[in-house]
């Protein structure tokens, strides 16, 4: 059994939240506003970024400064990078094929945003090519894999639980000698499950971290890099069990790394 801790860490103190690492969140999810003072004005509806608080809490609770992105136009992103010390790809919809150059569109295929498509991809590119720390959770982790010029499933089966998310439901086996492994410190780890879509053909770089047992990547990673994982299971709900935990932290310290090297060149 997976070992369960619910102590949160020691909170800095007020001066000491300066330092610690800039970690930006994006925010995936689009929906259609509802805002009651809209209604009341007589404003039409416009659509609201959603962001589940968990992953915030999640780089807070590593030790990290989280601040959430929101979907800009692709020229914003250079600016925006200058003032993070890593990334975090949030969960959301399915990646339009265009972005990988599927020529058939699958039946099961959600809703997609080809605009936040090329700002996440962008994001990843430009952070990628600055050597940033990148975490990327579900379709985070596929963000990451089509950025450097892989591919995806459009459905895959049997992958969304009914359970909630707090209740780790099928294992993954984990590679040895992969980053992900010493991260978490297992060769098989209890995950949670709610994607349709997978990587498929892996991008420029990558090596596979984890595999469910029917086969599905469920981990990637950039072995040459400080910090470029993926994962499939949404680990940010699951921070309460220290493996999932150790994810969060291994960014923020790869991010503080990165922060004191700055600070040393200055």
């Amino acid at each position: 059994m997976v070992e369960q801790c619910t102590m949160r860490p020691r909170v800095p103190p007020a001066d000491d939240w300066g330092m610690r690492p800039l970690i930006g969140v994006t925010t995936s999810e689009m929906r259609r506003g509802e805002l009651a003072t809209l209604r009341r004005h007589g404003e039409p509806p416009h659509p609201e970024m959603a962001l589940g608080i968990t992953y915030l809490n999640a780089i807070e609770r590593a030790g990290g400064l989280p601040v959430v992105l929101p979907p800009l136009p692709p020229e914003s992103v250079a600016p925006l990078l200058s003032r993070l010390d890593g990334v975090c790809l949030s969960g959301g919809p399915d990646l339009d094929p265009d972005a990988y150059g599927a020529r058939h569109r699958h039946a099961e295929l959600g809703p997609t945003e080809p605009a936040l498509d090329a700002f996440e991809l962008e994001l990843v590119r430009l952070a990628d090519a600055r050597g940033l720390p990148i975490l990327g959770v579900c379709r985070g982790a596929q963000t990451l894999n089509v950025a450097r010029g892989g591919t995806l499933h459009q459905h895959v089966a049997n992958h969304r639980q009914a359970q909630l998310a707090t209740v780790p439901t099928h294992e993954v086996a984990i590679a040895l000698h992969s980053k992900v492994g010493r991260i978490v410190g297992r060769t098989r780890l209890e995950v949670n499950s709610f994607h349709h879509q997978a990587v498929d053909e892996l991008g420029s770089g990558l090596a596979v971290a984890a595999r469910a047992d029917d086969g599905t990547v469920e981990a990637i990673e950039d072995r040459s890099r400080r910090f470029f994982v993926g994962v499939q299971w949404h680990a940010e709900t699951l921070v309460d069990l220290a493996p999932h935990r150790s994810l969060f932290r291994a960014l923020v310290r790869a991010a503080g790394q990165g922060q004191a090297r700055q600070l040393l060149a200055a």
